[in-house]
């Protein structure tokens, strides 16, 4: 019967290290919930790439929204156009 308790603890023990040990089953599935975490976010900055280089064509290629740029961010103007200060 000694034998019998061996194999049984001996199997007890190789179901813990199956389920909790490294690279267990336990290990399996926050690898799986992880790898979705890295693919939403390396599709977000894919995403985030494709639209810089579409910004990147208009800036070399586009006048008119580099004068877009321009006028809004960097706050300039064309020759003739009225500039209006509003005091505070």
């Amino acid at each position: 019967m000694k034998v019998g308790r061996y194999l049984v603890a001996f199997l007890f023990l190789m179901a813990l290290l199956i389920t909790f040990g490294n690279r267990g089953l336990v290990d399996n599935y926050l690898m799986g919930k992880r790898l979705i975490q890295l693919k939403l976010l390396n599709s977000g900055v894919m995403a985030e790439n494709n639209e810089l280089r579409k910004k990147i064509v208009l800036l070399r290629s586009d006048l008119n929204y580099i004068e877009s740029l321009a006028r809004n961010e960097l706050g300039m103007v064309k020759k003739g156009d009225m500039v209006y200060r509003l005091a505070r």
